[in-house]
C-alpha cells in the first residue's frame, strides 16, 4: 500500500470546457449532482486489460478476507476501472475472480455465458480501430502528448485525431465495440449507488463525468470511457478514454470523509508533471479537503504486467492472482481506515 504526498490546485473544468458542451453539459456533468458524505468512496483507475484484472483480484482478495469495498457510497471508474467498476455492480468478486482465472480472455464479441463474459477483456486500448498495435498507438499518443501546451489543449488534439480514425472506419466498428463492452458487463443497468464513469468529449476535448442520471445506457458510458483510439459515438456526440482527463480521477471524491483509490498504473502519468495529472497531485487535493486517503498500487514484482503489458492479454490471470494476494495482505491495515 503506497501514497504519495505532494500539493496542486484543483484541476477545474476552463470556460471554454464548460460551454463547449452547450445544453447538454449539465445533464453529463454528473459531478454536480455528487453530494459529499461520510461514507467511503472507491477509485479505480484505467490500466488496461491487466489493470482490469488486477482490480478485481484486489477487490476479491480484500472481500475474502473480510473488508467489501464494492458497498461503497461511491465509485469511480476510468477506462478499465470503468469496466471493473460496472462489474462490480452486477457480480460478486469472488464470480468476477473465478471467471478471470478460469479461461484465458479471448478477443472478440461471440462470447457466450456468465464466466466467458465477466472474463473478457478490458481497459484502455480496445478501443483503438482496427490493424492498430498497442506500439503504434502508444507512439501515436505520444506524438499528440509532445506537440500539445497543455492538458486541455492534448485533450482536444486526442479527439480529433480520434474523430479521424472514427470518420475512416465504419459504422461495424463502433457497433462490435459496444457489443463487446456490453457483454463483458454482468448487469447493463446502472446501480443504485453513485457510479462515475468519466470521458473526454472528442470534438471540444472537455472531460465528461456520466451517471446513472446522464441519459446513457451503463454499456455506452463505459465503451465511451474505455476508448483509447477511436472515438465512440454516443448519440450526436462523441467521446475518448477518461484517462485523457486523469487517469484515476480521484478528485471527483471531492468531500468524501474516506477515499480508497486503486491504480493499476502505480499512480504514473506520461503527460508533463506541470499538467497536474499524476496521481500525487490528487491525493493531495482530496486531503486539502479534509478527505483520508488511501492508495494501493501493484507491487514492484508484479510491475511488468502493466505499462507497456497492459494489453497483453495472457497475462491477466497472473494480475488478478497478483491482486488478489494483494488484497488478502492489506486488508487488515484497510479495515479500520474504511469502516
Amino acid at each position: 500500500m503506497n501514497t504519495t504526498p505532494s500539493s496542486t490546485p484543483h484541476l477545474a473544468w476552463t470556460n471554454s470546457e464548460q460551454s463547449s458542451l452547450g445544453q447538454d453539459k449539465a445533464q453529463l456533468d454528473a459531478t454536480a449532482r455528487v453530494a459529499a458524505a461520510g461514507e467511503p468512496a472507491l477509485v479505480l483507475g484505467g490500466g488496461g486489460s491487466t489493470g482490469n484484472a488486477w482490480l478485481i483480484g484486489i477487490i476479491a482478495g480484500l472481500f475474502d478476507a473480510g473488508l467489501d469495498v464494492t458497498q461503497a457510497e461511491l465509485v469511480i471508474g476510468t477506462s478499465a476501472g470503468s469496466t471493473a467498476a460496472a462489474q462490480i455492480a452486477g457480480a460478486t468478486p469472488a464470480a468476477l475472480l473465478a471467471a478471470t482465472l478460469a479461461v484465458p480472455p479471448q478477443q472478440g464479441t461471440g462470447q457466450q455465458g456468465t464466466k466467458q463474459q465477466l472474463a473478457g477483456p478490458a481497459g484502455a486500448g480496445h478501443g483503438r480501430p482496427p490493424g492498430s498495435s498497442v506500439n503504434d498507438h502508444l507512439e501515436r499518443t505520444g506524438k499528440i502528448i509532445a506537440a500539445a501546451g497543455d492538458a486541455a489543449d492534448m485533450r482536444r488534439r486526442m479527439g480529433a485525431a480520434a474523430l479521424g480514425m472514427a470518420a475512416a472506419s465504419d459504422d461495424s466498428v463502433q457497433t462490435r465495440w459496444r457489443a463487446t463492452v456490453a457483454s463483458r458487463l454482468p448487469s447493463q443497468g446502472w446501480p443504485q449507488r453513485m457510479l462515475l464513469i468519466t470521458a473526454v468529449e472528442a470534438k471540444s476535448g472537455a472531460p465528461v463525468v456520466f451517471d446513472r442520471e446522464s441519459g446513457v445506457d451503463l454499456a455506452d458510458a463505459v465503451a465511451a470511457s474505455c476508448a483509447s483510439g477511436f472515438a465512440y459515438r454516443i448519440g450526436d456526440s462523441s467521446y475518448i478514454d477518461g484517462g485523457y482527463r486523469r487517469n484515476e480521477n480521484a478528485d471527483l471524491a471531492a468531500g468524501y470523509k474516506r477515499v480508497l483509490v486503486l491504480s493499476p498504473f502505480g499512480g504514473r502519468t506520461r503527460t508533463p508533471l506541470d499538467w497536474g495529472m499524476q496521481l500525487a497531485l490528487q491525493l493531495d487535493e482530496l486531503r486539502a479537503g479534509g478527505s483520508k486517503v488511501e492508495t494501493i498500487l501493484p507491487e514492484e514484482a508484479a510491475e511488468h504486467m502493466f505499462g507497456a503489458n497492459a494489453m497483453d492479454l495472457s497475462l491477466r490471470p497472473a494480475a488478478a492472482r497478483a491482486g488478489y494476494e494483494q488484497g488478502m495482505a492489506l486488508a487488515g491495515r484497510l479495515a479500520g481506515f474504511w469502516r
